[in-house]
């Protein structure tokens, strides 16, 4: 039996170092079934984050599609997914670099089938029937706002692409019938987000592939569509959030009817193209996933009966599910199970992994596992959130002695928390932090009422949210008050800003291209997200004092903690700027700050060295102002004014 070696919280040694992160793991996404063949994109951060499209055949054999240096990713709504699809072994992609979409085949070299770099695309859809393919245009090449539409290429790239159906803001999830002669989208419009309200619109598909007696079929501007899809014998399907709920429902004979109402999300917000929760095993046989209180289920219905079966698993974060010759396909992971797509056998219930992030095995013991914790905040509410505790088998503290705590805020902040292994978090715990990731009023998979919790309340909700989870840990005497830090990226890093400047409880922090100025982010962002800020702040430039007086830039005399900031100096969504007159603000003010800009990223970091760099830094930056001895050695970050 091993001895325990006790040391302070925070400087015990870890096996998950920032270099074991970063070696031989990719991204999974976009998993899409086409026959016997599962693709999916591989994220790859060894190869300067490059996305690569593989496919996995029905002899298991696994092949990269897109050679180097194609990156298979869409910039449409920034954000892009759906980036391809593919249809007999011949696949369609948008390249990252040109904005064209091109044919890759086994055996040929690939072939542009779009032209010009100023027109985008996503969400593909293949129609057989015409031999071509169905997609969102999005069109830069004017001076104002891009045009957004649903348009047809041809797959030999020999017309241009034909405009299907044009005039509001946005368009999303084509989807054909199975015979061909229907096909289904969504559509929203500013200052709509489209978890805030969407519309379900189907045409009839002539011969000439033109549309016909255009139609809405459910949703508006408070009611959130998700993934239409139409079954094998034509029935079209989609969730809806008309009763809270992100449910399936179906439409049938000019009526709308919930399949299975549960107090549970069988929906995601819409921030990327191609999301998926359920897909048809069989004519009226459906498995899906579904989140409940912030962690997935994996499930299947019988459409006619209805009914919902609950399928044990091991996981607690699924999506992207597709299926195909009976199986379903999804990326699923744990606390303890690394992000993998795997296949389901809704016969068996059997699970079968196709492939995993990453290969790496670190020892349970070094792992800690996510508590769900309820937590009292503003207004008689409860907000949610995952605490994980310091976890090391080799290392304990003094038993008078408790840890420092990072706080976790994610993006968005319309998204959520995720249950599954999270080495970057393990990274903290193993070392004697503990972390808490909080999924505060705004956040999805509690419904939408708590989503609507944010709306003209940003800044504010999220604040009150992120203290007073800090502060209940405290109180439960899990943590100590002296040693609070908060990160988060983007939207989280707009919060970690307001936590630090308009309250007192934090003592350092750290910022990923984060928003200090949420009136430039309404003037200066790009179209998807421009009216985002009238929902959850209000409406610009009526509501121009509540944007100042709820953006950190403004007040810096009023911060006075530590902070340091990571920016991608390819930003297009939050500009480098954001963080730039943050910095200098502080420099000025003589508030210890550090800044790290990296060139080649954008919102996100993907290549290797720069994510280890950013985790090594936060770790040094953290252990300066805490007085911390680190097991570690890292490289030093310069940090301004601090002696």
């Amino acid at each position: 039996m091993t001895t325990m070696k006790q040391a302070p919280y925070g400087s015990w040694e870890s096996p998950i170092t920032s270099d074991l992160i970063v070696s031989g793991t990719v991204g999974l996404q976009e998993i899409f079934c086409d026959g016997a063949d599962t693709y999916w994109i591989e994220s790859r951060p060894t190869e300067g984050g490059r996305s690569v499209l593989v496919r996995r055949d029905q002899n298991g054999q696994t092949t990269d599609v897109t050679p180097s240096p194609f990156n298979v990713r869409t910039r449409v709504h920034e954000y892009g997914g759906g980036a391809y699809t593919a249809a007999d072994q011949v696949a369609y992609c948008s390249n990252f670099s040109d904005n064209r979409v091109y044919r890759h085949k086994e055996g040929e070299a690939p072939i542009a089938i779009t032209s010009d770099s100023e027109l985008r695309y996503a969400d593909f859809e293949f129609d057989r029937r015409r031999n071509r393919l169905i997609c969102v245009q999005e069109d830069h090449r004017g001076a104002g706002e891009a045009v957004n539409s649903l348009v047809s290429l041809a797959v030999d790239g020999q017309r241009e692409p034909t405009v299907l159906t044009v005039g509001n803001d946005f368009y999303s999830s084509p989807c054909l019938s199975p015979s061909g002669e229907q096909l289904a989208w969504l559509t929203w419009n500013h200052p709509n987000m489209p978890w805030d309200g969407t519309e379900l619109w189907i045409a009839d598909m002539g011969e000439d592939g033109t549309l016909g007696n255009q139609r809405l079929v459910a949703g508006g501007p408070q009611e959130s569509i998700f993934q239409p899809q139409w079954s094998p014998d034509g029935v079209l399907f989609f969730v809806s959030d008309r009763s809270n709920w992100w449910n399936i429902y179906r439409y049938a004979d000019g009526h709308v009817a919930c399949v299975v109402a549960k107090d549970a999300e069988f929906g995601l917000p819409q921030w990327v193209f191609g999301m998926s929760t359920y897909a048809f095993t069989a004519p009226s046989e459906i498995v899906c996933v579904y989140n409940m209180n912030g962690v997935w289920h994996l499930g299947k219905i019988v459409a006619d009966v209805p009914s919902l079966q609950h399928v044990d698993t091991l996981y607690t974060q699924m999506s992207g599910l597709c299926a195909s010759g009976g199986y379903a396909v999804f990326a699923a992971g744990s606390p303890t199970h690394a992000w993998s797509v795997v296949r389901f056998n809704p016969t068996s219930d059997e699970i079968e992994i196709l492939r995993k992030s990453s290969d790496i095995v670190v020892d349970d013991e070094y792992l800690s596992l996510p508590e769900a914790v309820e937590f009292p905040t503003e207004g008689g509410l409860t907000a949610h959130g995952f605490f994980y505790a310091p976890r090391n088998r080799d290392y304990d503290a003094a038993p008078s002695d408790r840890p420092p705590l990072v706080v976790f805020t994610h993006g968005g902040p319309t998204a959520a928390t995720s249950t599954t292994m999270n080495l970057s978090i393990q990274y903290w715990a193993s070392r004697g932090f503990a972390v808490f990731d909080v999924n505060y009023g705004g956040s999805t998979g509690y419904g939408r009422a708590y989503r609507q919790r944010l709306n003209g309340n940003w800044g504010v909700v999220d604040v009150n949210d992120c203290t007073n989870g800090a502060l209940y840990l405290v109180e439960r005497g899990d943590v100590r008050a002296d040693q609070l830090a908060i990160r988060g990226g983007s939207a989280g890093g707009y919060t970690t800003l307001a936590v630090l400047t308009f309250r007192d409880a934090f003592a350092a922090g750290a910022s990923y291209f984060g928003v200090s100025d949420i009136e430039l982010l309404a003037k200066e962002t790009h179209k998807f997200e421009s009216r985002y800020m009238d929902s959850v702040v209000g409406p610009y430039p009526e509501a121009r004092d509540v944007y100042v007086e709820r953006s950190p830039l403004h007040f810096t005399e009023r911060l006075s903690c530590p902070v340091i900031f990571f920016q991608g100096l390819d930003d297009k969504i939050v500009l480098p700027n954001q963080a730039e007159l943050m910095v200098e603000a502080l420099r000025e003010k003589g508030v210890p700050v550090a800044y790290m800009p990296f060139e080649g990223e954008g919102h996100g970091f993907r290549q290797a060295n720069n994510i280890k760099r950013t985790l090594e830094a936060e770790l040094y930056f953290y252990a300066r102002i805490f007085g911390i001895e680190l097991a570690d050695r890292v490289e030093p970050v310069p940090i301004d004014n601090l002696a």
